[in-house]
């Protein structure tokens, strides 16, 4: 059991509260899973400066100094200053260089470290512990930003880790958030290696995130991948998927596990109970329903 809330605004006017509105939806969520949390905010200029890209990474600096000797680092192997900051078990690192020269840079000073995002505009916090500990820790409140994913995790498939914990973040400015098991993951874990991909974790999610990323960069849109995904893997899940520009909901064929959508013209909000939705504003006049097995909702930007 899982619990996963989303929140795509709409109006830009919601923008400063972000933060503050799904950090309400994360800790109505902490029910479903007290192991591990964590969170994607997309568009915070805190967190992704304007004209830099930022890398995330776990297992890496646990302590400001220790952040700051690994910007010095990845700042010598990049050529370009690097700032850091830290966030419980997640370091930052941004710098004005593409998202793929910097992650290739900490990648090189932190062969220890596990990315867990990288872009313009998604940064990923994420860890152990209580969700409404971490929401404390990651500053969750004072977040800004268009579109944010949370999740509450109760580990099921595999360890209670950092590199276990929700969103997975495996493409530029992509992530999933998951409420379920995939029953076939080891099968088509097994088909994405032969490919060349590689794995941080033994968590099945991370099979459902490296899936999608590959049909994304193979051309896919969001729907097409989500598609492609119901077609090929079994089990119980419910999926919110977030690219740069677009918000995504599906459920398998039998759809057993729980998911509410809310709409209205201000915003659109998933969660896995309609109680992490009652503080949104104009909750009480908004478009309400459970997303049918099997379909695709999207919305984009």
């Amino acid at each position: 059991m899982c619990g996963i809330a989303g929140l795509h605004l709409r109006d830009d006017e919601l923008r400063p509260r972000l933060g503050q509105l799904l950090g309400g939806m994360l800790c109505q969520a902490a029910e479903r899973g007290t192991d591990a949390a964590g969170i994607g905010i997309y568009g915070d200029p805190s967190l992704n400066p304007a004209g830099r890209s930022t890398v995330c990474v776990v297992d890496g600096p646990a302590t400001t100094d220790a952040a700051v000797a690994a910007a010095a680092a990845v700042t010598a192997l990049l050529g370009r200053p690097v700032d850091q900051r830290v966030a419980g078990q997640t370091a930052l690192f941004t710098a004005a260089a593409g998202s793929a020269d910097l992650e290739a840079a900490v990648r090189a000073a932190l062969p220890e470290a596990v990315l867990t995002s990288r872009g313009t505009a998604l940064s990923v916090l994420k860890g152990t512990g209580h969700p409404d500990a971490l929401a404390s820790t990651f500053s969750l409140a004072e977040a800004t930003g268009y579109q944010g994913v949370a999740h509450t995790r109760m580990a099921t498939e595999s360890a209670v880790t950092s590199t276990g914990s929700h969103p997975y973040s495996v493409g530029p400015d992509q992530c999933m958030v998951h409420n379920g098991s995939f029953a076939n993951h080891a099968t088509i874990r097994r088909e994405l290696m032969a490919d060349g991909i590689t794995f941080d974790s033994e968590n099945d999610t991370e099979v459902g995130a490296r899936f999608v990323a590959a049909q994304l960069a193979a051309g896919a849109d969001v729907e097409k991948a989500l598609r492609l995904l119901c077609e090929r893997f079994d089990g119980f899940y419910t999926l919110l998927v977030a690219t740069e520009n677009s918000f995504a909901v599906v459920r398998d064929a039998i759809a057993c596990k729980p998911a509410v959508i809310a709409e209205t013209d201000r915003w659109v909000a998933m969660a896995s109970e309609y109680r992490y939705l009652t503080g949104l504003p104009g909750i009480e006049s908004a478009r309400i329903f459970e997303p049918e097995p099997e379909v695709v909702y999207a919305w984009e930007r």
